[in-house]
């Protein structure tokens, strides 16, 4: 179910991505404080990578993933790494230590793959709430009224609406 739902949010941003030209997707936004729709898609994107490419060592640490401007420039090679992304994210669920800087001091958390997938995924739908906003500025976009709706969000209008 978790494999799916991220799926499920990774297709919503690439049905998205497809409508968008490259001007649009690469300028910088007012409404997302000067951001473009490209460099939270490239966040989104990246810290998956991350995980994806740290899940053998089993330690991870967003902080030190790769930021290609690539992604965040160029729609179909971000549609590409996202494809990517969706044919490598099955894997069985491991334990994982988390490490980060907080305040100059080194954090270390105990984890676990499913339990970042999650992370990830709530993650993801929180940038596409953001790119959401942004994408409203142009009339000749089309977005699922559910995108950037987290899935409890989205369970409990439904229970609502019977």
């Amino acid at each position: 179910m978790l494999i799916s739902s991220i799926n499920n949010s990774l297709n919503e941003l690439i049905g998205l991505l497809n409508q968008l030209q490259e001007k649009e997707y690469s300028e910088s936004c007012f409404e997302l404080s000067g951001a473009s729709i490209g460099e939270h898609t490239r966040h989104i994107v990246e810290m998956f990578q991350c995980l994806i490419l740290n899940y053998n060592s089993g330690i991870v640490n967003y902080d030190k993933r790769e930021r290609n401007v690539l992604i965040q420039t160029n729609i179909d090679f971000a549609v590409q790494i996202i494809s990517d992304i969706k044919n490598n994210i099955s894997k069985e669920n491991k334990n994982l230590e988390l490490q980060q800087i907080i305040d100059g001091a080194a954090v270390k958390i105990q984890s676990n793959y499913y339990r970042e997938l999650l992370y990830n995924l709530e993650h993801c739908i929180h940038h596409q709430a953001l790119i959401k906003v942004a994408v409203l500025q142009y009339k000749n976009i089309t977005v699922d009224e559910n995108f950037g709706v987290a899935r409890s969000t989205i369970e409990y209008r439904k229970q609502c609406a019977q």
